[in-house]
């Protein structure tokens, strides 16, 4: 998908030489979480909205505080997912975009990206969300398809959800089927099955199972 579709150019960035009420007028215009610096097609940096509201000098000029400008960018030959991930990387609403020449051309606005992002089989196809985990040193993202098309169902997506310590936790988009088949091969291969569901068998075995030692050890 052509990620250049999606540059904007609606809002005018500021000017190097800004001074504070030009800013502030900028920034009561527009949503953004960011307004970007630009002179002459050349990129400075992302003025965080939260940062220009701490400023109380009347006299202040941007070009005299280019520490406060933040240096990230996308580029117009990412592809939509990259783009979408620098949008959470970066905790913004707004992504300048750069040429191959490093000039700038506009910049990206994340609903246009969270809009593709629904449009994915992901999110739009019917399906069982699974969350399972593992060692970082232990998984695989050809293992975890293997095991699910083993079980003849389809795997629309899978991401890393967290990172804790060295356990990683992986969301899986996998198509309607028997889940408890597929929920035992991820057993066998030492996953941690994280979320729970209404119908898993095994672990109705193990607490009949459980429960019958119990018994027999009150007798």
């Amino acid at each position: 998908m052509q990620t250049s579709n999606y540059i904007l150019n609606d809002v005018k960035p500021l000017a190097l030489n800004s001074a504070l009420k030009p800013m502030q007028e900028a920034f009561r215009k527009t949503t953004f979480s960011h307004l970007l610096v630009v002179d002459d097609e050349i990129y400075y940096g992302a003025m965080r909205r939260s940062e220009f509201e701490l400023i109380k000098d009347a006299d202040f000029k941007l070009q005299d505080h280019r520490a406060l400008l933040e240096p990230f960018y996308a580029t117009d030959t990412m592809n939509w997912f990259e783009v979408l991930q620098y949008f959470a990387n970066y905790n913004t609403n707004v992504m300048p975009v750069l040429n191959g020449e490093k000039a700038y051309i506009g910049y990206f606005e994340l609903d246009d990206f969270l809009n593709l992002f629904k449009c994915t089989p992901f999110l739009h196809e019917e399906g069982v969300i699974l969350v399972v985990a593992k060692k970082g040193t232990d998984y695989s993202f050809s293992e975890i398809s293997q095991i699910v098309e083993s079980n003849n169902a389809t795997l629309f997506g899978a991401f890393v959800s967290k990172v804790k310590e060295d356990i990683v936790q992986i969301t899986l988009k996998l198509s309607l089927h028997d889940i408890n088949n597929t929920l035992h091969s991820f057993r066998r291969y030492n996953y941690e099955i994280v979320n729970e569901f209404e119908k898993d068998k095994y672990l109705d075995e193990l607490n009949q199972r459980s429960e019958y030692l119990q018994r027999y050890l009150n007798i």
